[in-house]
């Protein structure tokens, strides 16, 4: 059985869509549907391979039969998986969020600016070596986790040591094809943590794994961040293609966008159920060709109705905790 985060990546990949074009970069890999209007990226594994059996094979694949790839433990099966699911998230609406000012040097770098403030003389860790990142040193503890370690980088496993003591947590999202990512967020949960890079999947579930802010990128231009990745484009995404977005998992901040998708989840659903419905009123005897798909859109909406549930008994228990502090006050 997978964990329930990986369970809760492939319930939320409910497409009818194919796979358009499938890029294995230097750095990116990308995933583009056959309707061309969504686009996903995730990290490319950092290890060179000649031998992937099914090159060439995946053009026209069903998405969600891409993203089933997740849990596979061979790094180009997933990291494929996740810019498929990126590539299904994608097409939705994104959360209410803000867009972070760049710098034009360092624009990978965003995110790490907005937050300076906050962060100075924080202990602060961050995993995943950012190109530029040693910029931050005089400003708070910093330490970098890197699976391969640059100068300066502590290796992954000291993870296990670091993260219960650091105020903030910057995690990168290529920790879930990994599979990473769970042991990482239960070590940082009582750090802030923001989860970040072209690799997130823009889930507001991601809350109930102790995430507090969401730093994703918005593809601003499909077709060059198409021609970079393929011509061996890393920070240079963030040039002309992606843009850095950030959002809040609070319950104030997340309600409206999980309602927003529970409305269009639900249409989806209504749209499919009708479809059954004339389908067999048609007199056709076999299964319904989107059968799967409704199956999948049920346990999707299932699971926005639970993460709104708990969204809203988080905001009643906050108010009601602020009336009590105010009354006490007030006596």
């Amino acid at each position: 059985m997978p964990s329930p985060f990986y369970e809760l990546l492939l319930d939320s990949c409910s497409s009818q869509t194919k796979a358009d074009k499938l890029l294995i970069g230097l750095v990116w890999t990308l995933c583009q549907d056959d309707t061309q209007q969504a686009t996903g990226l995730a990290m490319s594994p950092n290890v060179a391979t000649r031998t992937l059996p099914w090159s060439g094979t995946l053009t026209h694949k069903p998405i969600t039969d891409l993203a089933a790839w997740i849990l596979d433990w061979e790094p180009y099966k997933a990291t494929v998986a996740m810019a498929a699911i990126n590539c299904c998230l994608n097409s939705r609406a994104l959360p209410h969020s803000i867009l972070l000012e760049a710098n034009p040097e360092l624009p990978n770098l965003a995110v790490f600016d907005h937050f300076l403030p906050r962060l100075q003389g924080k202990n602060v860790v961050v995993i995943g070596h950012y190109p530029g990142i040693e910029r931050y040193q005089a400003h708070m503890q910093l330490s970098v986790l890197e699976r391969q370690p640059q100068t300066g980088d502590l290796p992954d496993s000291a993870a296990e040591f670091l993260l219960p003591k650091a105020d903030w947590v910057f995690l990168t999202a290529s920790s879930i094809p990994n599979k990473t990512f769970p042991r990482l967020a239960e070590l940082s949960r009582h750090a802030t943590t923001v989860l970040m890079g072209p690799t997130l999947p823009w889930l507001p579930q991601l809350h109930e794994f102790g995430i507090d802010y969401l730093a994703g990128v918005e593809i601003i231009d499909a077709e060059r961040v198409y021609q970079t990745v393929a011509q061996g484009g890393g920070v240079r995404i963030f040039a002309d293609s992606v843009r850095y977005r950030l959002a809040e998992l609070t319950p104030n901040h997340s309600m409206s966008w999980v309602k927003q998708q529970i409305v269009d989840c639900a249409a989806d659903k209504q749209r499919l159920s009708l479809g059954m419905e004339a389908w067999y009123g048609a007199g056709n005897r076999h299964r319904f060709p989107d059968y799967d798909l409704l199956t999948q859109t049920n346990t999707r909406l299932s699971h926005l109705d639970s993460c709104y549930k708990t969204l809203w008994d988080k905001q009643q228990f906050t108010e009601k905790q602020t009336l009590l502090s105010e009354g006490t006050n007030g006596y």
